[in-house]
Protein backbone atom coordinates (compact mmCIF):
# COMPACT_ATOMS: atom_id res chain seq x y z
CA UNK A 1 0.00 0.00 0.00
CA UNK A 2 1.41 3.36 -0.94
CA UNK A 3 0.19 7.06 -0.03
CA UNK A 4 0.42 9.58 -2.65
CA UNK A 5 2.63 7.22 -5.08
CA UNK A 6 5.30 6.77 -1.84
CA UNK A 7 5.99 3.47 -0.96
CA UNK A 8 6.21 2.30 2.41
CA UNK A 9 10.13 1.87 2.01
CA UNK A 10 10.91 4.44 0.01
CA UNK A 11 9.28 6.80 2.96
CA UNK A 12 10.92 4.66 5.54
CA UNK A 13 14.70 5.48 3.56
CA UNK A 14 14.27 8.50 2.27
CA UNK A 15 16.07 10.24 5.05
CA UNK A 16 19.37 8.25 3.75
CA UNK A 17 18.74 9.77 0.24
CA UNK A 18 21.98 12.07 -0.72
CA UNK A 19 21.57 15.52 -1.42
CA UNK A 20 23.24 16.82 -4.70
CA UNK A 21 23.69 19.88 -3.69
CA UNK A 22 24.80 18.53 -0.36
CA UNK A 23 27.37 16.57 -1.85
CA UNK A 24 28.87 19.19 -3.08
CA UNK A 25 28.90 21.17 0.53
CA UNK A 26 29.97 18.54 2.16
CA UNK A 27 33.22 17.88 0.12
CA UNK A 28 33.90 22.07 0.72
CA UNK A 29 33.34 21.59 4.44
CA UNK A 30 35.25 18.22 3.94
CA UNK A 31 38.45 20.27 3.04
CA UNK A 32 37.85 23.04 4.85
CA UNK A 33 38.22 21.04 8.19
CA UNK A 34 41.50 19.50 6.52
CA UNK A 35 43.20 22.93 6.28
CA UNK A 36 44.47 24.91 8.42
CA UNK A 37 41.61 26.90 10.98
CA UNK A 38 43.87 29.62 11.77
CA UNK A 39 47.31 31.20 10.83
CA UNK A 40 49.58 32.39 14.07
CA UNK A 41 52.35 34.91 12.68
CA UNK A 42 54.65 37.16 14.98
CA UNK A 43 53.52 40.04 13.32
CA UNK A 44 51.40 41.34 10.75
CA UNK A 45 52.79 41.21 7.68
CA UNK A 46 55.30 37.89 7.86
CA UNK A 47 53.80 34.53 6.42
CA UNK A 48 51.59 32.57 9.01
CA UNK A 49 52.03 29.60 10.95
CA UNK A 50 49.21 27.25 9.95
CA UNK A 51 47.36 25.77 12.80
CA UNK A 52 44.66 22.86 12.27
CA UNK A 53 41.26 22.43 14.33
CA UNK A 54 43.44 20.56 16.61
CA UNK A 55 46.43 22.93 17.72
CA UNK A 56 44.01 25.91 17.16
CA UNK A 57 41.50 25.35 20.08
CA UNK A 58 42.20 23.54 23.46
CA UNK A 59 40.90 19.91 23.38
CA UNK A 60 37.60 20.09 24.42
CA UNK A 61 36.67 23.25 22.44
CA UNK A 62 38.14 20.99 19.04
CA UNK A 63 36.35 18.02 20.04
CA UNK A 64 33.48 20.13 20.29
CA UNK A 65 34.00 21.85 16.83
CA UNK A 66 34.56 18.81 15.62
CA UNK A 67 31.22 17.09 16.52
CA UNK A 68 29.15 19.96 15.41
CA UNK A 69 31.39 19.93 12.10
CA UNK A 70 29.97 16.18 11.22
CA UNK A 71 26.30 16.48 12.86
CA UNK A 72 26.32 19.61 10.19
CA UNK A 73 27.49 17.47 7.45
CA UNK A 74 25.03 14.78 7.81
CA UNK A 75 22.57 17.30 7.80
CA UNK A 76 23.86 18.55 4.41
CA UNK A 77 24.88 15.76 2.77
CA UNK A 78 21.23 13.78 3.44
CA UNK A 79 17.77 14.67 2.27
CA UNK A 80 16.36 16.08 5.47
CA UNK A 81 13.41 18.97 6.19
CA UNK A 82 15.19 21.89 4.77
CA UNK A 83 14.35 23.94 8.43
CA UNK A 84 16.59 21.18 10.13
CA UNK A 85 19.20 22.10 7.65
CA UNK A 86 18.51 25.85 8.04
CA UNK A 87 19.07 24.69 11.95
CA UNK A 88 22.22 23.47 11.47
CA UNK A 89 23.83 25.50 9.55
CA UNK A 90 23.25 28.75 11.35
CA UNK A 91 24.38 26.24 14.56
CA UNK A 92 28.23 25.61 12.87
CA UNK A 93 28.46 29.15 11.17
CA UNK A 94 27.85 30.64 15.17
CA UNK A 95 30.11 28.33 15.97
CA UNK A 96 32.73 28.73 13.79
CA UNK A 97 32.68 32.39 14.72
CA UNK A 98 32.65 32.15 18.63
CA UNK A 99 35.46 29.30 18.03
CA UNK A 100 37.68 31.82 16.09
CA UNK A 101 37.39 34.40 18.65
CA UNK A 102 38.18 31.93 21.37
CA UNK A 103 41.19 30.32 19.30
CA UNK A 104 42.49 33.96 19.21
CA UNK A 105 42.41 34.11 22.67
CA UNK A 106 44.38 31.01 23.30
CA UNK A 107 47.08 31.26 20.71
CA UNK A 108 48.08 34.69 21.13
CA UNK A 109 50.87 35.08 24.56
CA UNK A 110 50.43 36.83 27.13
CA UNK A 111 51.31 40.64 26.84
CA UNK A 112 51.93 39.95 23.08
CA UNK A 113 50.82 42.93 21.13
CA UNK A 114 52.65 42.23 17.62
CA UNK A 115 51.02 38.45 17.45
CA UNK A 116 48.36 37.84 14.80
CA UNK A 117 45.66 35.43 14.54
CA UNK A 118 43.84 35.22 11.26
CA UNK A 119 41.32 32.80 9.78
CA UNK A 120 43.05 30.50 7.65
CA UNK A 121 41.66 28.61 4.79
CA UNK A 122 40.05 26.14 6.72
CA UNK A 123 37.63 28.63 8.26
CA UNK A 124 37.06 30.29 5.26
CA UNK A 125 35.76 27.37 3.00
CA UNK A 126 33.79 26.08 6.29
CA UNK A 127 32.11 29.71 6.29
CA UNK A 128 31.45 29.28 2.73
CA UNK A 129 29.87 25.64 2.55
CA UNK A 130 27.75 26.14 5.63
CA UNK A 131 26.38 29.77 4.29
CA UNK A 132 25.69 27.74 1.12
CA UNK A 133 23.61 24.92 3.06
CA UNK A 134 21.62 28.15 4.91
CA UNK A 135 20.91 30.07 1.78
CA UNK A 136 19.87 26.37 0.20
CA UNK A 137 17.73 25.80 3.01
CA UNK A 138 16.25 29.24 2.83
CA UNK A 139 15.79 28.89 -1.34
CA UNK A 140 13.60 25.65 0.01
CA UNK A 141 11.82 26.95 2.77
CA UNK A 142 10.63 29.86 0.61
CA UNK A 143 9.83 32.00 3.48
CA UNK A 144 7.64 34.97 3.89
CA UNK A 145 9.95 38.30 3.04
CA UNK A 146 9.40 39.83 6.27
CA UNK A 147 10.54 36.04 8.08
CA UNK A 148 14.07 36.71 6.03
CA UNK A 149 14.87 40.53 6.55
CA UNK A 150 14.04 39.33 10.68
CA UNK A 151 16.25 36.35 9.87
CA UNK A 152 19.16 38.96 9.00
CA UNK A 153 18.45 41.52 11.62
CA UNK A 154 18.82 38.00 14.28
CA UNK A 155 22.39 37.45 12.64
CA UNK A 156 23.16 40.98 12.52
CA UNK A 157 22.36 41.16 16.11
CA UNK A 158 24.20 38.43 17.30
CA UNK A 159 27.19 39.38 15.25
CA UNK A 160 27.36 42.57 17.50
CA UNK A 161 26.57 41.38 20.30
CA UNK A 162 29.57 38.52 19.65
CA UNK A 163 31.91 41.95 18.87
CA UNK A 164 30.23 43.66 21.59
CA UNK A 165 31.43 41.02 23.89
CA UNK A 166 35.51 41.69 23.46
CA UNK A 167 35.77 37.80 22.70
CA UNK A 168 37.01 39.14 19.15
CA UNK A 169 39.65 41.54 20.40
CA UNK A 170 42.50 38.94 19.52
CA UNK A 171 41.58 38.58 15.98
CA UNK A 172 44.04 40.45 13.61
CA UNK A 173 41.04 41.94 11.70
CA UNK A 174 39.62 43.59 15.12
CA UNK A 175 42.96 44.69 15.87
CA UNK A 176 43.50 46.19 12.70
CA UNK A 177 40.15 47.86 13.43
CA UNK A 178 41.09 48.82 17.29
CA UNK A 179 43.94 51.22 15.73
CA UNK A 180 41.61 52.72 13.17
CA UNK A 181 38.50 53.03 14.95
CA UNK A 182 37.77 56.38 13.98
CA UNK A 183 38.84 56.33 10.27
CA UNK A 184 37.05 52.79 9.70
CA UNK A 185 33.71 54.85 10.56
CA UNK A 186 34.41 57.85 8.74
CA UNK A 187 34.99 55.36 5.31
CA UNK A 188 32.29 53.76 6.04
CA UNK A 189 29.89 57.04 6.17
CA UNK A 190 31.73 57.91 3.19
CA UNK A 191 31.27 54.47 1.35
CA UNK A 192 27.41 54.95 2.40
CA UNK A 193 27.22 58.02 0.57
CA UNK A 194 28.87 56.97 -2.57
CA UNK A 195 26.63 53.76 -2.91
CA UNK A 196 23.49 54.94 -1.79
CA UNK A 197 23.91 58.59 -3.06
CA UNK A 198 24.73 57.43 -6.54
CA UNK A 199 21.75 55.03 -6.31
CA UNK A 200 19.54 58.12 -5.49
CA UNK A 201 20.90 60.22 -7.94
CA UNK A 202 20.42 57.25 -10.90
CA UNK A 203 16.67 57.02 -9.89
CA UNK A 204 15.76 60.66 -9.68
CA UNK A 205 17.33 60.82 -13.52
CA UNK A 206 16.70 57.29 -14.86
CA UNK A 207 13.18 56.50 -13.87
CA UNK A 208 11.92 59.89 -15.73
CA UNK A 209 14.32 58.64 -18.87
CA UNK A 210 13.13 55.23 -18.61
CA UNK A 211 9.67 57.01 -19.00
CA UNK A 212 10.64 59.30 -21.54
CA UNK A 213 11.64 55.90 -23.69
CA UNK A 214 8.81 54.07 -23.69
CA UNK A 215 6.57 56.73 -24.27
CA UNK A 216 9.12 58.01 -27.64
CA UNK A 217 10.14 55.14 -29.40
CA UNK A 218 12.09 57.32 -31.25
CA UNK A 219 14.55 57.70 -28.67
CA UNK A 220 14.40 54.76 -27.13
CA UNK A 221 17.40 52.77 -28.96
CA UNK A 222 19.76 55.94 -28.70
CA UNK A 223 19.58 56.40 -25.16
CA UNK A 224 19.90 52.46 -24.42
CA UNK A 225 22.80 52.51 -26.80
CA UNK A 226 24.81 55.07 -25.13
CA UNK A 227 24.12 53.54 -21.62
CA UNK A 228 25.24 50.33 -23.34
CA UNK A 229 28.60 52.01 -24.54
CA UNK A 230 29.03 53.44 -20.94
CA UNK A 231 28.78 50.39 -19.03
CA UNK A 232 31.66 48.73 -21.33
CA UNK A 233 33.75 51.16 -20.13
CA UNK A 234 35.80 49.53 -16.96
CA UNK A 235 35.35 50.73 -13.98
CA UNK A 236 38.85 52.19 -12.82
CA UNK A 237 39.16 53.79 -16.72
CA UNK A 238 35.87 55.68 -16.20
CA UNK A 239 36.97 56.85 -12.72
CA UNK A 240 40.39 58.16 -14.40
CA UNK A 241 38.69 59.62 -18.14
CA UNK A 242 36.35 61.65 -15.31
CA UNK A 243 39.22 63.79 -13.58
CA UNK A 244 40.36 65.70 -16.49
CA UNK A 245 36.63 67.54 -17.31
CA UNK A 246 35.57 67.42 -13.34
CA UNK A 247 38.84 69.11 -12.78
CA UNK A 248 38.72 71.85 -15.11
CA UNK A 249 35.21 72.49 -13.97
CA UNK A 250 36.65 73.02 -10.38
CA UNK A 251 39.23 75.55 -12.18
CA UNK A 252 36.85 77.50 -14.67
CA UNK A 253 33.07 77.29 -13.35
CA UNK A 254 32.44 79.81 -10.30
CA UNK A 255 31.19 77.67 -7.48
CA UNK A 256 32.02 74.23 -8.67
CA UNK A 257 35.39 73.87 -6.41
CA UNK A 258 32.91 74.85 -3.39
CA UNK A 259 30.38 72.50 -4.19
CA UNK A 260 33.15 69.65 -3.91
CA UNK A 261 33.53 69.52 -7.49
CA UNK A 262 37.55 68.40 -8.05
CA UNK A 263 39.55 66.26 -10.02
CA UNK A 264 39.75 63.58 -8.00
CA UNK A 265 37.99 62.69 -4.45
CA UNK A 266 34.81 61.77 -4.53
CA UNK A 267 33.10 63.83 -7.12
CA UNK A 268 34.45 61.71 -9.98
CA UNK A 269 33.76 58.85 -8.15
CA UNK A 270 29.99 59.60 -7.56
CA UNK A 271 29.53 60.49 -11.11
CA UNK A 272 30.48 57.20 -12.54
CA UNK A 273 28.99 55.55 -9.93
CA UNK A 274 25.99 57.74 -11.31
CA UNK A 275 27.17 56.73 -14.56
CA UNK A 276 27.29 52.61 -14.31
CA UNK A 277 23.89 52.93 -12.39
CA UNK A 278 21.55 54.71 -15.52
CA UNK A 279 21.67 51.65 -17.52
CA UNK A 280 20.01 48.89 -15.30
CA UNK A 281 17.33 51.32 -13.62
CA UNK A 282 16.40 52.92 -17.53
CA UNK A 283 16.50 49.77 -18.88
CA UNK A 284 13.95 48.16 -15.64
CA UNK A 285 11.56 50.68 -16.06
CA UNK A 286 10.94 50.56 -19.59
CA UNK A 287 10.29 46.95 -19.23
CA UNK A 288 8.18 47.34 -16.42
CA UNK A 289 5.84 49.72 -18.19
CA UNK A 290 5.77 47.73 -21.30
CA UNK A 291 4.80 44.95 -19.21
CA UNK A 292 1.78 46.03 -17.75
CA UNK A 293 -1.23 44.42 -18.89
CA UNK A 294 -3.33 45.80 -21.69
CA UNK A 295 -6.32 45.61 -20.44
CA UNK A 296 -5.34 47.81 -17.02
CA UNK A 297 -4.31 50.79 -19.43
CA UNK A 298 -7.87 49.84 -21.43
CA UNK A 299 -9.76 50.34 -18.27
CA UNK A 300 -7.91 53.76 -17.08
CA UNK A 301 -8.85 54.93 -20.57
CA UNK A 302 -12.06 53.79 -20.01
CA UNK A 303 -12.58 55.46 -16.64
CA UNK A 304 -11.93 58.53 -18.65
CA UNK A 305 -7.70 59.07 -16.75
CA UNK A 306 -5.69 61.44 -18.61
CA UNK A 307 -2.08 60.32 -19.73
CA UNK A 308 -0.41 61.97 -16.74
CA UNK A 309 -3.46 59.96 -14.12
CA UNK A 310 -2.98 56.23 -16.16
CA UNK A 311 0.95 56.74 -15.91
CA UNK A 312 0.86 57.99 -11.86
CA UNK A 313 -1.81 56.40 -10.94
CA UNK A 314 -2.08 52.67 -13.48
CA UNK A 315 1.31 51.89 -15.35
CA UNK A 316 4.11 52.96 -12.85
CA UNK A 317 2.21 51.01 -9.75
CA UNK A 318 2.18 48.29 -11.93
CA UNK A 319 5.63 48.24 -12.92
CA UNK A 320 7.22 49.40 -9.72
CA UNK A 321 8.55 45.76 -8.76
CA UNK A 322 10.65 45.33 -11.89
CA UNK A 323 11.70 48.73 -11.20
CA UNK A 324 12.79 47.83 -7.88
CA UNK A 325 14.33 45.07 -9.27
CA UNK A 326 16.89 47.51 -11.26
CA UNK A 327 17.39 49.51 -8.53
CA UNK A 328 18.58 46.26 -6.43
CA UNK A 329 20.89 45.19 -9.04
CA UNK A 330 22.03 48.60 -8.76
CA UNK A 331 22.62 49.32 -4.93
CA UNK A 332 24.70 46.00 -4.88
CA UNK A 333 26.84 46.58 -7.86
CA UNK A 334 27.82 49.91 -6.71
CA UNK A 335 28.33 48.99 -3.25
CA UNK A 336 31.44 46.77 -4.35
CA UNK A 337 32.52 49.38 -7.09
CA UNK A 338 32.51 52.36 -4.51
CA UNK A 339 35.52 50.42 -3.34
CA UNK A 340 37.52 51.08 -6.62
CA UNK A 341 36.88 55.06 -5.31
CA UNK A 342 40.09 54.84 -3.41
CA UNK A 343 42.35 54.58 -6.28
CA UNK A 344 41.44 58.38 -7.05
CA UNK A 345 40.93 59.56 -2.95
CA UNK A 346 37.17 59.02 -2.92
CA UNK A 347 37.40 56.98 0.38
CA UNK A 348 35.53 53.97 1.43
CA UNK A 349 36.10 50.54 2.42
CA UNK A 350 39.08 50.57 -0.34
CA UNK A 351 40.92 52.71 1.49
CA UNK A 352 41.79 49.95 4.22
CA UNK A 353 41.91 47.14 1.32
CA UNK A 354 44.73 48.87 -1.15
CA UNK A 355 46.58 49.93 2.59
CA UNK A 356 46.66 46.63 2.98
CA UNK A 357 47.60 45.01 -0.65
CA UNK A 358 50.12 47.68 -0.54
CA UNK A 359 51.57 46.47 3.07
CA UNK A 360 51.37 43.43 2.18
CA UNK A 361 49.02 42.97 5.65
CA UNK A 362 45.83 40.83 4.87
CA UNK A 363 44.43 41.56 7.97
CA UNK A 364 43.69 45.35 6.80
CA UNK A 365 42.48 44.33 3.27
CA UNK A 366 40.07 42.33 5.10
CA UNK A 367 38.97 45.21 7.43
CA UNK A 368 37.68 46.78 4.37
CA UNK A 369 36.99 43.57 2.16
CA UNK A 370 33.97 41.69 4.99
CA UNK A 371 32.26 45.47 5.77
CA UNK A 372 31.30 45.48 2.05
CA UNK A 373 30.52 41.96 1.35
CA UNK A 374 27.97 42.16 4.73
CA UNK A 375 26.73 45.07 3.45
CA UNK A 376 26.12 43.98 -0.49
CA UNK A 377 24.28 40.67 0.96
CA UNK A 378 22.58 42.77 3.80
CA UNK A 379 21.16 45.16 1.06
CA UNK A 380 20.49 42.10 -1.68
CA UNK A 381 18.26 40.21 1.21
CA UNK A 382 16.06 43.51 1.78
CA UNK A 383 15.48 44.76 -1.50
CA UNK A 384 14.55 41.08 -3.10
CA UNK A 385 12.02 40.93 0.24
CA UNK A 386 10.50 44.21 -0.72
CA UNK A 387 10.56 43.11 -4.33
CA UNK A 388 8.36 40.03 -3.49
CA UNK A 389 6.07 42.11 -1.20
CA UNK A 390 5.43 44.52 -3.84
CA UNK A 391 5.29 41.90 -6.33
CA UNK A 392 2.62 40.32 -4.31
CA UNK A 393 0.81 43.64 -3.73
CA UNK A 394 0.31 44.43 -7.90
CA UNK A 395 -0.89 40.88 -8.49
CA UNK A 396 -3.83 41.31 -5.93
CA UNK A 397 -7.38 41.84 -7.73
Amino acid sequence: MSIAGISPLTARTGWFKLDKLGVLISLVALAGAWLPFVLFRANRIVPGDPRPVTEALPGPWAALLITVLLVGLLAALFRVAPGVKLIMGLVVLGSLFVLLGLSANFLTPDSDSFARISPGAGFWLLLLAFALLVTDALARLRLRPWVRIAILLGVVGAMVLLLGSGSFNQVSTLKEYATRAPAFWSEARTHLALAFGSVALASVVGIPLGIWCFRIKRVRAAVLNLLNMVQTIPSIALFGLLIAPLAWMAANIPGASALGISGIGTAPALVALFAYSLLPIVSNTLVGLLGVPPAAVDAAMGMGMTGRQRLLGVELPLAFPVILTGIRIVLVQNIGLATIAALIGGGGFGVFVFQGIGQTAMDLVLLGAVPTVVLAFAAAVVLDALVETTSRGTRKP
